[in-house]
């Protein structure tokens, strides 16, 4: 069986690309199941698949995260992987699917945890926004502040892999930071946010703002092969403070071109656990690649050491 990729909510598993690729395993946040229950659910999810990779983002509840982290200690097992990976909610429901996909190819369980830091660099993801007054991710100008307070005002924020902030319909982009955002919308000149220079599908979610501008607007000028309506996860309103929003996230759509990213990266092993790793740290027990040099001795002591 391939190795378990997990979420903690169930909004965050996005319809598979193809017949081939699995769904996500649904570990339950502590209001749903007592600890007993949890741990019953992650052996069961161990005997079945082996390993398991569950990805959790910063913006969860503690007590969830505290959940996770419980479970793992009292199975005291080193075949469980918590992901801290920092994406808005749709973005990191679309790495989830990326790694459902790749669990079905021949990578070892060490390679598919440690490939999220690689591939998330690849996703992008932001939101069209009513209101910024309450966003706390991106940097915010004073200007775009006050403008929140107009009733029709609408943003255009990117809030990774390069934060970037503009008000459509002005006369250019306001409080934002990163990119120069080369490609102009229509329907009022605002400045659109960098899109990625690779080919990407499209998923986005909407909330209380019609997504005309995702559609026409944004998928057009990112040159998306794709474009894919999801419900919006019940995180990205607290996330993106607003319920005025559209949130979307572009990435790579293509299993071929995700293998051969993930494969073209030189494989070690880890010093602590053993696993097989890409990248500067292990995904499952989170040791770096290569431990920190010792501290350098007191001048004088050296000479005193036999």
């Amino acid at each position: 069986m391939p190795t378990a990729i997990a979420v903690t909510s169930a909004d965050l598993v996005l319809p598979a690309p193809d017949r081939h690729t699995p769904g996500a395993a649904l570990l339950h946040p502590p209001e749903q199941l007592d600890l007993a229950g949890a741990l019953a659910e992650t052996s069961t999810l161990l005997e079945r698949h082996g390993h398991l990779v569950a990805v959790v983002p910063p913006w969860l509840p503690r007590a969830t995260v505290q959940r996770l982290h419980t479970v793992r200690a009292i199975l005291e097992t080193d075949r469980i992987a918590l992901l801290g990976i920092d994406l808005p909610p749709l973005g990191t429901a679309l790495l989830v699917r990326q790694l459902r996909q790749l669990s079905v190819c021949d990578f070892s369980p060490g390679i598919i945890a440690s490939a999220a830091r690689l591939l998330s660099h690849y996703v992008y993801a932001g939101a069209l926004l009513g209101s910024v007054a309450k966003l706390d991710r991106v940097p915010v100008g004073l200007k775009a502040h006050a403008r929140s307070w107009s009733p029709s005002a609408q943003f255009a924020v990117l809030a990774h892999p390069t934060p970037h902030l503009a008000r459509l319909g002005g006369s250019g982009g306001s409080g934002r930071s990163g990119g120069s955002g080369g490609a102009h919308g229509g329907g009022g000149g605002g400045v659109m946010p960098p899109g990625p220079e690779f080919a990407t599908h499209l998923t986005f979610a909407r909330g209380q703002l019609a997504p005309d501008w995702v559609a026409a607007e944004l998928a057009p000028a990112w040159r998306v092969n794709g474009v894919m309506e999801n419900p919006l996860p019940a995180a990205s309103p607290g996330w993106w403070g607003t319920a005025k929003l559209v949130e979307f996230a572009a990435g790579i759509p293509d299993l071929s071109v995700l293998y051969q990213l993930v494969a073209s990266v030189r494989r070690e092993e880890c010093r602590w656990c053993g696993l097989e790793l890409i990248g500067d740290r292990c995904g499952f027990c989170a040791a770096p690649l290569n431990a920190p040099p010792p501290p350098a001795a007191p001048a004088g002591t050296a000479r005193s050491r036999p």
